[in-house]
């Protein structure tokens, strides 16, 4: 950078430290004046006699030794310091977290069911703790949907608030009764939209959904940013239909068939309660996780250096100078 750069980029990044300097301008100023009325003994002596009268090293005739000049430069230089003079950038590399999850809960009449005991929304919670026990650093969101999707928590690392959040979940909470999993998985993209993680997923747990059309729709537009969609279907594999346990109503039985070909639009897997296992371990492999995140992420940070330490150590020397006996 040329001087002219320099002088262009130079800056303060605490310019407030400055105002500390008011105070050194106003003793400046007192010691000005004082000096100006010679400690008025120029009123009761002559001007000529006055000189020939000091004795060497006293009031202003001993100047030469007095501390003040080296006070105040200690003053300037600590609070130019503490002002934090800069004028150049450095660059360094952003480090973020490797994964981010959006977990999609069906909170549809149908998860009611119990077809699995003691129902489906109990099983479902259940693997949603088995999943947030498996994201280690990775950040993890909620999203619970029947008629509409709503965000029960964003992108977080603090997996404990989403544990905290999840007895309360069942499909009686829901304002209005639906099963519409599109909007939902719109949802979801959005939370990962900023995430700028190396392995951004949605993972559905759902019973089944009422728009088979769209869903396919949202989960293969996910899957075409790089998104994958995986799916773990709650409920019985066999039987025809199943009841729900509020109101013994009919509900379909799980169609696996379904819930494959969502997850096949999202690029993604599909899997059944019983092989959860299997599926969390796949997602703690080393090549879905961490290792890899920094180079791949192609992502720097511009920062202005501070170069206020190149003042200390002459403030340090002036400080130890000003210590010693007889100066003060």
């Amino acid at each position: 950078m040329d001087m002219n750069g320099v002088l262009h980029a130079f800056h303060f990044l605490r310019p407030v430290w400055l105002l500390a300097l008011i105070p050194l301008l106003g003793i400046a100023a007192w010691l000005a004046w004082r000096r100006a009325r010679d400690g008025n003994w120029s009123r009761l002596i002559d001007p000529e006699l006055l000189p020939e009268l000091r004795l060497p090293g006293s009031g202003i005739a001993g100047a030469s030794t007095s501390p003040w000049p080296w006070l105040a430069l200690v003053w300037l230089l600590a609070v130019l310091a503490l002002a934090g003079p800069t004028w150049k950038k450095d660059i360094s590399t952003s480090y973020r977290a490797a994964a981010a999850w959006v977990l999609v809960l069906d909170l549809s009449p149908s998860m009611n069911a119990t077809d699995l005991a003691p129902n489906r929304i109990t099983r479902a919670r259940y693997a949603i703790e088995d999943l947030l026990g498996a994201a280690r650093d990775a950040r993890v969101g909620l999203v619970a949907f029947s008629d509409e999707p709503y965000t029960v928590t964003p992108l977080t690392e603090d997996v404990a608030t989403i544990r905290a959040l999840l007895p309360p979940l069942a499909p009686d909470i829901m304002p209005t009764v639906g099963d519409n999993l599109a909007p939902a998985l719109a949802q979801a993209g959005q939370l990962l939209k900023q995430a700028g993680a190396k392995d951004e997923r949605v993972i559905v747990l759902t019973g089944g959904f009422a728009d088979p059309a769209a869903a396919f729709a949202a989960a293969a537009q996910l899957g075409s940013r790089g998104i994958v969609v995986d799916v773990i279907g709650v409920g019985a594999q066999n039987g025809t239909t199943v009841h729900s346990a509020a109101d013994n109503a009919p509900t379909p039985r799980l169609d696996s068939d379904r819930l494959h070909q969502l997850a096949a639009a999202g690029h993604g897997d599909y899997v059944d309660l019983a092989n959860l296992s299997s599926f969390t371990g796949e997602l703690q492999k080393p090549e879905d996780r961490t290792s890899g995140a920094v180079a791949t992420q192609d992502i720097q940070v511009d920062h202005w250096r501070e170069e206020g330490i190149w003042l200390l150590p002459g403030l340090l020397l002036l400080a130890a100078a000003l210590s010693r006996r007889g100066w003060l």
